[in-house]
């Protein structure tokens, strides 16, 4: 099939294509670096931490011209130093899969897993050798669905996604793929008359702590003009059974694009690239953010343009990794335009629904973010934007950005759920010397792997809490408790 470049693309399928509050907290925006073409052009990805404390990422397009010349290349993957210093790890050719959109996922072993837009599922190490898990979607059309968003990796060791075309109706479908590279679909979307379970998801999966995995589709449901609807929240099990939490109804919210993300009351918080506020001044709405419970109890919290030309942002970010859950207990995401120069915006939002315009871009430090942050265990968040820059492409070929907001140092896991005996990493930094590691305050086994990177054992008698590691600098606890399986 023909193949646009991404941003056209995806514009064309999404098409069917409260007060602002000052900040009240120092914070820093730095430029860390500007892409240039072959070391990438369009960032549409949000970063991922590696166990070595590096930052890794891909690029859409870019690397090698002579891969797809009318895309400007297949795509690349790259690792960054935290000062942002770029080193190339792989420049992907047109066997190995076009488009790499939705970022890369670590992995236990310390690699990294990835997907491309036109169809492969891949591993990297981080020093860039790459091996193919799937490449069966190379050719269109694909059975368990290509369009490929990300993947995570759930407690019972696979790997699961969900992809935006095909499937047996044509509308996207969730699949499973084992650690080898096997796969089979849990759920083609669509199956329901007029898609009322949901159609064409762009975003990652979530696993809530209750062990099902939560998601969004973003056509389908109940409301709006069948069958193409306003999108759907869904839950679904392991073995493929979903109900559907919500159907958006253009008030609350059209479009819902990326993860949701758990905050600490269990509820889950996501946003919409259209609806809600329709007199903002974009047709179908400038995109909203809201909440939702394990039982479906849904409620908006905030609708972007709410004063004249949007200084609060419009259309929340279009990356499938959603809202970035802070270690101040906030939610930080990202505006694809609006903002005070109208080239996008980072944003702060309380569970309760304030929100905080962190910074607006004007161009030369980078535009349309499409992918909110990640905040690395040193506290700060760390983020890409699509377009502008310094780089040679027209309107810039993307940038990486920091902001700091004064949030200390923490630790992170790869994995945030696991059984008595189990082992998992944890991330950090200064961990040399780490004396102890407890679990909601029962002692667990560990190794010291290196200064950034340890293994601990989930203890018996452990429970469902937060971690803390012990480091000749002090404790340092985990961002989000760690989940007991029983």
């Amino acid at each position: 099939m023909p193949i646009l470049s991404f941003g056209k693309q995806l514009c064309t399928v999404l098409a069917i294509c409260v007060v602002l509050k000052a900040a009240s907290q120092a914070q820093t925006f730095s430029s860390l670096f500007n892409f240039d073409g072959p070391d990438g052009i369009a960032p549409y990805s949000a970063l991922a931490q590696g166990v070595d404390g590096r930052l890794y990422g891909t690029a859409t397009e870019g690397g090698d011209y002579n891969c797809y010349p009318e895309q400007s290349g297949c795509g690349t993957i790259f690792g960054l130093t935290k000062a942002g210093k770029q080193t190339m790890l792989h420049t992907l050719e047109i066997q190995e899969g076009l488009t790499p959109y939705a970022g890369l996922l670590l992995g236990t072993s310390g690699s990294f897993y990835g997907t491309t837009v036109v169809g492969t599922v891949f591993t990297i190490t981080r020093a860039g050798n790459l091996a193919l898990l799937d490449s069966s979607c190379l050719n269109y059309p694909c059975t368990f669905g290509d369009g490929l968003n990300g993947l995570i990796q759930a407690s019972d060791g696979n790997l699961y996604g969900t992809a935006y075309y095909a499937g047996q109706q044509g509308y996207g479908t969730i699949f499973k793929m084992t650690p080898s590279g096997s796969v089979s679909v849990l759920y083609n979307f669509c199956s329901q008359e007029s898609c009322s379970d949901g159609a064409n998801p762009i975003g990652n999966l979530v696993q809530g702590t209750d062990g099902y995995l939560y998601g969004v589709t973003t056509l389908g449901g109940t409301n709006c003009s069948p069958p193409h609807g306003c999108g759907t929240v869904f839950r679904i099990t392991f073995n493929g059974t979903l109900i559907t939490l919500h159907s958006f109804n253009g008030s609350d919210g059209s479009g819902p694009v990326g993860a949701l993300t758990q905050g600490p009351d269990g509820d889950f918080y996501g946003t919409t690239a259209y609806g809600g506020n329709l007199s903002c001044g974009r047709s179908g709405g400038c995109g909203t953010v809201f909440k939702i419970s394990r039982s479906g109890v849904f409620s908006m919290l905030y609708s972007f343009c709410a004063d004249t030309g949007c200084p609060d942002g419009s259309e929340p970010g279009m990356g499938v990794n959603g809202m970035v859950l802070g270690t101040d207990g906030n939610f930080y995401g990202v505006t694809m335009f609006g903002g005070a120069n109208g080239e996008g915006t980072v944003f702060k939002i309380t569970p309760g629904g304030v929100l905080t315009t962190l910074h607006s871009f004007s161009g030369p430090d980078g535009e349309q973010p499409w992918a909110a942050p990640i905040q690395a265990t040193n506290g700060l968040l760390y983020g890409t934007t699509a377009g502008g820059g310094s780089g040679t492409c027209e309107g810039g070929c993307g940038t990486i950005y920091s902001l700091d907001m004064g949030l200390g140092p923490f630790v992170a896991f790869l994995r945030a759920a696991g059984r008595v005996g189990q082992t998992g990493g944890i991330l950090g930094q200064g961990l040399t010397g780490t004396t102890s590691v407890s679990l909601n305050g029962t002692p667990a086994e560990f190794t010291v792997i290196s200064d950034t990177f340890i293994k601990a054992t989930v203890p018996a008698g452990a429970t469902t809490g937060y971690v803390s590691v012990t480091t000749p600098r002090g404790v340092l606890k985990s961002n989000v408790p760690f989940h007991v399986i029983p």
